[in-house]
């Protein structure tokens, strides 16, 4: 396999990447599965509804491991280790709303004995209503090209 992630090497200070995609119902079955969280507010439509979210949503870290996919894909064949990730939720997330991810680097820490170094990154997490549902940080070890 060929994997075209960028390298520690080809990122600037302030270059951003992001990407989309819409929550299923899906989405919300298996994180309760996964998760054993079977919370009424996840699994209960009833319970939702009368709830102050207004139906059911989506289980936090769900929406955090969304947010942090571009970054796996964006370093697909160059990552070492995903070494950080903090996530602050806003507002909910149900099925049907599309979460757009923006993350951007904000430091690089050169580490010469990896051969390589660790991005920081910041992320902010929009539906498809421009409303921002989350923020995240992450810290991602990465090899340069050469030694990829």
């Amino acid at each position: 396999m060929v994997f075209n992630g960028r390298a520690f090497d080809e990122i600037a200070v302030d270059e951003t990447f992001a990407d989309a995609l819409t929550v299923t119902e899906t989405h919300i079955v298996l994180a309760a599965g996964m998760f054993g969280d079977f919370n009424p507010l996840h699994v209960n439509q009833s319970f939702g509804e009368n709830s102050r979210f207004g139906g059911r949503i989506l289980h936090g870290p769900f929406t955090s491991a969304l947010i942090s996919a571009p970054v796996g894909v964006f370093f697909a064949g160059t990552a070492v280790a995903y070494l950080e990730h903090a996530c602050r939720f806003k507002l909910p997330v149900r099925a049907g709303d599309t979460l757009t991810t923006t993350w951007t680097v904000t430091e690089k820490i050169d580490k010469p004995k990896i051969d390589g170094g660790i991005a920081a990154m910041t992320a902010v997490c929009h539906n498809q209503r421009n409303e921002l549902v989350a923020e995240a940080d992450g810290k991602i070890m990465l090899k340069n090209r050469r030694a990829v």
